[in-house]
């Protein structure tokens, strides 16, 4: 069961990185995955592989349903939880003792991120889609640091470009 979360992860990270955008409930239901494997561990401590998995699947289909039925809220809770996730990554990675500020640093960057969203909505979510599928294969794979650093830029850089273009393909008028 060890090995169910990273390949799930890695694999909903291809689909998210390449297609977030066009694929918006699936978007939705990453973020949601996404959030249940950073969360399990702080609603359950110690958590097991599959009570890790289960909360992140609980949590996905939870936002798949509501981009189905409730688009403008999902925009929103994706935006919230995007900008939250990125604002304790970013935190870890420049603050040493960023659990201290664990929430307060996850609220603020939630609202930020829902702010964004909401306001930029196909861009956001091309670069949020893009960051978190990036994000998902990377977490998937044991690398040091700096090697993890580059590939997240890396796949981010290269899901805005294929997400961008389809995106304008898609809005360009025929003639």
């Amino acid at each position: 069961m060890h090995a169910s979360v990273p390949i799930v992860s890695a694999l909903t990270g291809v689909v998210v990185l390449f297609f977030g955008r066009k694929l918006f409930w699936l978007c939705v239901a990453a973020f949601g995955f996404a959030a249940g494997v950073e969360l399990a561990p702080q609603l359950v401590q110690d958590p097991t592989p599959l009570v890790q998995l289960s909360i992140a699947l609980v949590l996905g289909f939870l936002g798949a349903l509501l981009a189905l039925f409730l688009q403008k809220l999902a925009v929103g809770i994706v935006g919230f939880a995007a900008g939250a996730r990125l604002a304790v990554g970013l935190a870890a990675t420049f603050y040493v003792e960023y659990e201290k500020y664990y929430w307060l640093t996850f609220i603020i960057g939630g609202i930020i991120g829902a702010i964004l969203l909401v306001a930029l909505f196909d861009w956001a979510l091309i670069f949020l889609s893009s960051l978190l599928g990036a994000h998902l294969i990377v977490n998937a794979i044991v690398l040091p640091t700096t090697g993890a650093t580059v590939l997240l830029v890396g796949l981010t850089i290269l899901g805005v470009i294929v997400q961008a273009a389809a995106f304008r393909r898609g809005r360009a008028v025929p003639a």
